[in-house]
C-alpha cells in the first residue's frame, strides 16, 4: 500500500509541476489550444494571473515532494495530508467555479490518496 501511496503522491506532484509550467510559461501559446472557450483576447491580459496561479501549483508540488525527504512516518503523513488536502480543496473549488473535469483530474486523485494514507496509518 505504501508503494501505491508514494506513486500517487509523485503522480499528483508531477501533475502540479505540469500546471506550473503550463500556467507560468505556456499560457499564451498552449493555453489557447487547451481553453478553446476562453476568449482569445484575454490570454495576454491574464498572463500574470495565470503565472501566479502556476506558482501556487508549484508550491503544492514542492510540498508533496517534500514528504519523500521526511524520515519520521507521522510527520511525513501529516505533511502529505496537508498538501493533499490543499490539492483536493483546490480541485473541488475549481470544479464548482471553472470546469467539472477539474474534480476528476485534481481533487479525486488527492481524495483517493488521502483515503489510502488514512487506511495505511490506522
Amino acid at each position: 500500500m505504501a508503494l501505491l501511496i508514494n506513486f500517487l503522491i509523485v503522480l499528483i506532484a508531477l501533475l502540479h509541476c505540469y500546471f506550473l509550467w503550463f500556467e507560468m510559461f505556456a499560457w499564451t501559446t498552449r493555453g489557447r489550444k487547451v481553453f478553446k472557450k476562453f476568449p482569445e483576447e484575454l490570454f495576454e491580459p491574464t498572463k500574470t494571473l495565470a503565472a501566479n496561479q502556476g506558482l501556487y501549483n508549484g508550491f503544492l508540488a514542492a510540498g508533496l515532494l517534500w514528504t519523500f525527504f521526511i524520515d519520521d512516518p507521522i510527520w511525513k503523513a501529516n505533511i502529505a495530508f496537508f498538501f493533499l488536502g490543499c490539492v483536493a480543496i483546490a480541485g473541488i473549488y475549481g470544479a464548482f467555479t471553472a470546469d467539472k473535469k477539474i474534480f476528476f483530474v485534481q481533487a479525486l486523485p488527492s481524495l483517493i490518496t488521502i483515503l489510502l494514507l488514512f487506511i495505511e496509518i490506522k
